[in-house]
Order: C-alpha cells, then sequence, then structure tokens
C-alpha cells in the first residue's frame, strides 16, 4: 500500500475513481509539482488511533 491510500486526502467516489481532494492553489500546486523529492508535503495520516496507541 502506498502512502496515498492512507492520507486524509485520498477519496473514492461513488464510480469508484480514486483521487486526492487536496485543495491547492495555483502557486501551491506548481511548488508541488516541482517538487522533486518522493514524499508529499501535504500528507496527513487518517489513521484516528494513533494517538491514543501513543498515550497508551
Amino acid at each position: 500500500m502506498g502512502e496515498c491510500e492512507t492520507c486524509s486526502y485520498y477519496l473514492m467516489d461513488d464510480d469508484g475513481e480514486e483521487y486526492c481532494d487536496l485543495q491547492l492553489d495555483e502557486d501551491e500546486y506548481a511548488r508541488f509539482l516541482a517538487d522533486k523529492s518522493k514524499k508529499c508535503p501535504y500528507y496527513q495520516d487518517n489513521d484516528d488511533y494513533k494517538i491514543v496507541r501513543h498515550q497508551m
């Protein structure tokens, strides 16, 4: 499983299409496309229980 599948911005619509629902303005999108790193700077973990496990 890739990083996108666990991101909060990763969505699937009723037709089974998968996409990233990140809302970027034109400048942010240009910086995102120009970035050569492998990691997405906008990634947010979709694991709701991460904080709870950390507290244990």
